[in-house]
């Protein structure tokens, strides 16, 4: 199982934005669809704070959603980032 984990949808942009950008960098991802599941998209919401898809997480560490992962492309730091979450081999648990 990845550490990297993205809860979404099947057809939000967004999610689909994030699914290509984790895959063009080559990084192995666990992908959740939520679409199905009311109960456990009301727990991502409230593990995560927020009411939007999609989620990530990088091990423990709730990255936000595609802008955020977005701009941590564009700051250069996404490798960084990666690995700074799976460093302690954990992942998140909703």
């Amino acid at each position: 199982m990845s550490h990297i984990v993205l809860f979404g949808t099947r057809f939000c942009p967004f999610c689909v934005a994030a699914r290509r950008l984790l895959s063009a960098k080559g990084i192995d991802y666990q992908d959740i669809e939520l679409d199905k599941d009311p109960e456990l998209k009301g727990r991502v919401m409230a593990k995560s704070g927020r009411n939007t898809v999609p989620q990530i997480w990088f091990g423990t560490d709730h990255i936000g959603g595609f802008n955020e992962l977005r701009d941590l492309e564009a700051q250069g730091s996404l490798e960084a980032a990666v690995k700074a979450g799976l460093e302690l081999g954990e992942t998140v648990s909703i």
